[in-house]
Order: structure tokens, then C-alpha cells, then sequence
């Protein structure tokens, strides 16, 4: 049409984006041209009429009925007439919704399912098979019933995200509770979510403590305690106390509006295999339909048999040269795998992601933030001349109480995690590059690193090997004492996550034949990182430009590499991967931005999960697409040797599409977690 530039379809959601100089009215007008209805996205739909739901089902009720009453007829020999009223009947009920498409395509010389079913109904009427016609009809009727039933399932895998949020909020508004809808809340309102709630909005709890189970949003198993100052998002469940939360952010920019946007557009590109398959189909079809028209002229014209014989033949070449199966293997099964996905908290952000995170035998992971906590935290407390651990910790928390260095507040969370009191510093002094020191209960310490100790002379042989095996762990290592000797050596790192190690175990099992770590930190902590997580090969020292070498190296020679890193720090090493990871997606724009898969909590036990139905999703597809070429193939060597009947015919297509789409559903489970290599690869 004039002014159309582009149309972007996205079947499974129902829609269509039209990028050009063209009225919306214009658009619609086209739309119902063709049996379809159009409105502007956000345009309340009126409630869909009965025949509107049902209208199929009851069509295809119906032409049963005058099918099985029309082969009664011919079975008991009744009237040829009233078998031939009866079929006639079936046949025009069945194609109630399928011949006016079939015209609409055939007037845009598109031959697709539609053209073809009813060419053959009308090609079997015209020599006297009205039962084999009418069975025509009324199977691919059912056939499209099902269908849609089943794409109606994977389309509320979707649609099911949305309904995690509540459309109301109970707002605080002149200290008076109010009902209103979430829409009419803006930023910096204080909304109370009360115990078995979720909670609506994006916000920052302000008053209460509760625990809030994530799993919708970040797919974390277990409840998530809140405090004051924590922050929660829309759709998780307030499973305890009370909540006030200040709004952060409005109804259509909160996380859990983000990811379903996210999911809306990856399903709205294509993957690879769907690019393929419709640019197959689109040559595929009109080449079977010219066979079809050489099958019903050629032979009998070189008097190989009779004219009604090859006609029929060529008939049931049109029922099997529909593509169905093979059409609609991909989109299904790419759906089931990102809504999956979605529900165990990962994000996937395309068929692409989709098909290449399953193809990839490279994982790369950043160290800081990915393969550790992100921040450092006390791991040692080494006392040494007969001091105690408690009193050195005690005594360094007060010297470090208000500094906002990341050492010193290590040290601070680990005094008040063991509930220690802290007494007043008076006379501190903080000694540049070195350390700091102060009056603590009367007496004079310094905090600081091996340079300060031996300034100050304490430095000892016990001292230096406390200091050696600290450092050799990959940590930092700093000694209190006084102006007499020191009293004990302190080790501050950042620890490895919890579960890093049986995630790259799984990684292993998955059959990832390469696994490594690309940081910027020094050698020894890289070492120590790497040891501690099970990663026998790492790279340390590199710059972010460096990492984006180590990745454009490793792709080199077209291997599929997956980088894992944080998102922010990570980001040119994020996009030139052919998969990049992002990890704490949750709340974190720009995550979601520079990232093709986001896991949405600091989970790394997900990314074997996220592999898992990337893998499971490809091989579904692959089955599905040889399935369907193998089931053409065999049919249409029957058809053309006068072994297939139109309604076996009919019968093998409605079968292999709905074969493929309960095979696309299992992409909607939880993957299996591979015991061996050997038994994933297998699979």
C-alpha cells in the first residue's frame, strides 16, 4: 500500500507495527479486507461475542454432523441425491471460516493453506468424490480448531506475566487509604501492601519488614527478607508483616512491565530457523503445486492412466503441499522457550539469543560481580603475640567506624554481624597510602598495611607469613597493633558466590567444552578466583578493550561464545559475544539494554538453566522441522503412486501440525539438569 515502509508481525501476540506515512483507519480498513479485525494498540477491546469464541467450534459440530449423517446415506445405498445434499452441507459448513480467506488469498495470488484445502474440496466434488471433499473440509476445519487452541496456550504463557501485577493499589493519600488503579499512582506516592498481597508497583520499602518471595521476577526459590531501604518490585508477593513502599517507578516503566516488553519484542523477531523456513515455504509451496499441475496433466496425456485417476492424484498433492507443520514448528517452539525461561527469572531476548546461547561451546565470566559478590568482605582474622580474634576486630571497627572506604566497611559488616560494641576513637589520624590510627579505650593502634608496619617497627617473621598466606589466597591483607608489636593480620576479599562452582560444574556437564575468566584484576587473586570455582583457565590484568579482544579471539574461527558479566562495567564484551549474559538484571536498565540474555536475580545457578532450555528449544526445533520434511516427503511419494487418499492426506497434515505444536509446548518446562556430558549431548 502507498506510504507502507515497513510491517514488523508478530503472530503469536497478535500484532502488527506499520512504520510509515499512513492513517491508522487506513490500516484497519486493509485489515478487515482480508476477515480480520484491527484496532490501535492500547484501545480497549469490546468482549469478544459468542460466535466470536465459539464460532469455530460450533462450525465444526455442525459439519460433523452432516458428514457422518451424508457416509450414513452412502453406506445404507440411501438416495444419491440426499448423500450428495448432506456432504454438500459438511463441506460448506466446515469451509465457513476457510473458503472467504482462501478467496481474499487467492485474489493476492497467495496460494497458502486456505487456496489449497479449498481447491482440493472443489477438485474432488467436480469427479463425483463428495465424501472424500466434505472429510477434506471438515478435517482441516478441526485441524485449525486445534490449532488455535494450542497457540492460544503458548500465547498465555505470555499473556500470564502480565497478570502477575494487580490493576489496583491501596494508596496513602492524606493519611486515608485509598483503592485507586495502578495507573493513577505516580512516583513518590506510598502505597501498603499487606500480607499475601503482591505488591503493584516498583518501589522502596519505607516502613515495615516482611519477607517477599521473588520468583515471578527474579526466579529466586526462597523469600527475600525486606528492611527499610530495600527494594521490591511489581508482581512479587508480600508473604509476611505489613509494607508502606514509595513508588519508584510508574506502572508501564517497572521491572516486571520491562520484561514482559522484552519478551513481546524477542517474540517478535525472527530466529534463524524461521527465517529459513519461511523463505523454504515460500518456494517450497508453488513448486509442489506445479508438480501437482504436471502430475494431473502429463501422464494421462501420454496415456499412462485416466484423466480422473491423476486428478486425484494431483489433488492430494495440493492437501500435502500445505506447509502448516513446518510453518508454524519454530514459532511455537521459540515462544514456549522465552515464556519458559521468563518464569525461572532469565530473560531471552530473541530467537537468535535463543537458538545461538543453545549452539555455544565457549562461556566466558567476568570476577567481580559475576564470579564474586561484587563487594569485599572480611575472610580472615589472624591474631598473633596471644591476642584475641573478637578484640582485633572490635578494636578495627572503631578505627574504621564512618569511613567510607570498601575496606573499612568490610570490616564494620562483619563487627556488626558478630553484634560486637565498638568504643569511641578519639585523636585519629588518617596516615595517607598507609593506614589510620587512634586512641581506642586509652590506648594508641594503627590499622594498616606491611609498609606502615614496618615504619612503625613491629614488622616480624610470624607477621609476614600471616601477611604471605593471605595474599596468596588473593586477598588484601592489613595488621592492627601498637606502638610495642602487632596483634593480628586482617584478610579482606571478595568472595566467590555460593554457588558458582556447581554452576560451572553444570556448565561442564551441559557438554561446554571451554569455560574461562577474563578480569582486570592482579594475577594472584585471578589464580585464587579461579581455583575456588572450578575455572582451570583465566586471563587477569585486561582492560575492558581487552576483554573485547579476548572475545573477538575466541569467536575467531566462528565458534559461539556466551559472556557473562555484569552489564555495566562489562558492556563492549557484552555486545561482540555472540551471547552476552547479563547478571542482577533486576531493576538495572542497562542490563536490559546492552545484554541478549538477562538473569534476573544474582543467580549464577541460572545460567546452566538458561543454557538448558536454549539447548532443549533448538533441539525441539530440529526435530520439528525434519518431522515435517520427512512426513511431506513420504506423503508425496504416495499421492503421486495412488497409495494416498484426500483424506489421509488431510489427516497427515492436520497430524504433523499438531505433532509439532505439543512438541514446541515442552519447551514450556523446566529443563533437566545433565548428570554427564555424555547423557546431555545424547539427548
Amino acid at each position: 500500500m502507498p506510504g507502507v515502509e515497513r510491517l514488523q508481525f508478530d503472530l503469536v501476540n497478535r500484532r502488527l507495527r506499520v512504520d510509515g506515512d499512513i492513517p491508522a483507519v487506513t490500516v484497519q480498513r486493509a485489515v478487515k479486507d482480508l476477515g480480520m479485525t484491527a484496532r490501535p494498540e492500547g484501545q480497549a477491546l469490546p468482549p469478544p461475542r459468542f460466535w466470536q469464541r465459539h464460532g469455530r467450534l460450533a462450525m465444526c459440530a455442525v459439519s460433523g454432523a452432516w458428514l457422518a449423517m451424508g457416509l450414513l446415506a452412502g453406506w445404507t445405498n440411501a438416495n444419491r441425491g440426499i448423500e450428495v445434499v448432506l456432504l454438500g452441507l459438511s463441506a460448506a459448513t466446515g469451509g465457513w471460516f476457510i473458503v472467504p480467506r482462501a478467496w481474499k488469498s487467492a485474489r493476492n495470488l497467495s496460494l497458502d493453506m486456505n487456496v489449497l484445502m479449498t481447491m482440493a474440496t472443489i477438485g474432488a466434488a467436480a469427479i463425483g468424490e463428495w465424501s472424500e471433499g466434505a472429510s477434506v473440509m471438515f478435517l482441516f476445519a478441526v485441524a485449525q480448531l486445534l490449532e488455535t487452541s494450542s497457540m492460544d496456550r503458548a500465547r498465555n504463557a505470555i499473556r500470564a506475566l502480565i497478570d502477575l501485577s494487580p490493576t489496583e493499589a491501596t494508596v496513602k493519600r492524606r493519611d486515608e487509604e485509598k483503592t485507586v488503579p495502578v495507573a493513577e499512582v505516580t512516583a513518590g506516592e506510598i502505597i501498603v501492601v499487606r500480607p499475601g498481597q503482591r505488591i503493584p508497583l516498583d518501589g522502596v520499602v519505607r516502613q515495615g519488614t516482611s519477607s517477599v518471595n521473588q520468583a515471578p521476577i527474579t526466579g529466586e526459590s526462597l523469600p527475600v527478607d525486606k528492611t527499610v531501604g530495600a527494594e521490591v518490585f511489581a508482581g512479587s508477593i508480600n508473604e509476611q508483616g505489613l509494607l508502606e513502599i514509595e513508588v519508584t517507578k510508574l506502572v508501564e516503566d517497572t521491572t516486571l512491565a520491562r520484561i514482559v516488553h522484552a519478551v513481546e519484542e524477542a517474540q517478535a523477531t525472527r530466529a534463524p530457523s524461521q527465517s529459513f523456513i519461511d523463505r523454504f515455504a515460500a518456494v517450497y509451496t508453488p513448486a509442489v503445486v506445479g508438480v501437482a499441475i504436471l502430475v494431473m496433466v502429463v501422464p494421462p496425456a501420454l496415456d499412462f492412466g485416466s484423466w480422473s485417476d491423476w486428478f486425484y492424484r494431483a489433488l492430494a498433492m495440493l492437501v500435502i503441499a500445505c506447509p502448516c507443520a513446518l510453518v508454524i514448528s519454530t514459532p511455537v517452539s521459540v515462544v514456549s522457550g522465552l515464556a519458559g525461561a521468563a518464569r525461572e527469572g532469565i530473560l531471552i531476548k530473541g530467537g537468535l539469543h535463543l537458538e545461538n546461547a543453545g549452539a555455544a561451546t565457549v562461556v566466558a565470566f567476568d570476577k567481580t560481580g559475576t564470579l564474586t559478590e561484587g563487594q569485599p568482605s572480611l575472610t580472615d582474622v589472624l591474631p598473633v603475640a596471644g591476642a584475641s580474634a573478637v578484640g582485633i576486630l572490635s578494636v578495627a571497627a572503631a578505627l574504621e567506624r564512618g569511613s567510607e572506604h570498601p575496606i573499612a566497611r568490610a570490616i564494620a559488616r562483619a563487627a556488626g554481624a558478630r553484634g560486637l560494641d565498638t568504643s569511641p576513637v578519639t585523636d585519629f589520624r588518617a596516615v595517607v597510602g598507609l593506614g589510620v590510627e587512634g586512641t581506642v579505650a586509652g590506648r594508641r593502634y594503627f590499622l594498616g598495611n606491611e609498609r606502615l608496619c614496618r615504619e612503625r617497627a613491629v614488622w616480624t617473621a610470624e607477621l609476614e607469613a600471616a601477611f604471605a598466606g593471605i595474599e596468596q589466597q588473593g586477598r588484601t591483607a592489613i595488621a592492627l597493633g601498637t606502638s610495642e608489636s602487632a596483634l593480628g593480620v586482617l584478610g579482606i576479599g571478595d568472595r566467590p558466590r555460593g554457588n558458582a562452582a556447581d554452576a560451572i560444574a553444570s556448565l561442564r556437564r551441559a557438554g561446554v567444552r571451554r569455560i574461562l575468566m577474563l578480569t582486570g584484576d592482579n594475577e594472584g587473586t585471578a589464580r585464587a578466583v579461579a581455583a575456588a570455582v572450578g575455572v582451570t583457565e583465566h586471563r587477569a590484568g585486561l582492560l575492558p578493550d581487552d576483554k573485547l579482544a579476548a572475545v573477538r579471539e575466541l569467536e575467531f574461527d566462528g565458534t559461539r561464545v556466551v559472556f557473562v558479566g555484569d552489564g555495566v562495567n562489562d558492556a563492549p564484551a557484552l555486545a561482540a559475544a555472540t551471547v552476552g549474559v547479563a547478571m542482577g538484571a533486576a531493576g538495572a536498565d542497562v542490563a536490559l539494554e546492552t545484554a541478549d540474555i538477562a538473569l534476573m536475580a544474582d543467580d549464577l545457578s541460572k545460567l546452566p538453566v538458561a543454557l538448558g532450555y536454549s539447548r532443549r528449544t533448538l533441539r525441539i526445533i530440529r526435530q520439528n522441522i525434519t518431522f515435517s520434511l520427512i512426513n511431506k516427503a513420504v506423503f508425496i511419494v504416495l499421492a503421486v503412486g495412488g497409495w494416498a487418499t484426500l483424506w489421509m492426506a488431510v489427516a497427515s497434515d492436520m497430524g504433523a501440525s499438531l505433532v509439532v505444536i505439543v512438541n514446541g509446548l515442552r519447551a514450556l518446562r523446566l529443563p533437566r539438569p545433565p548428570s554427564s556430558a555424555t547423557s546431555s549431548m545424547a539427548e
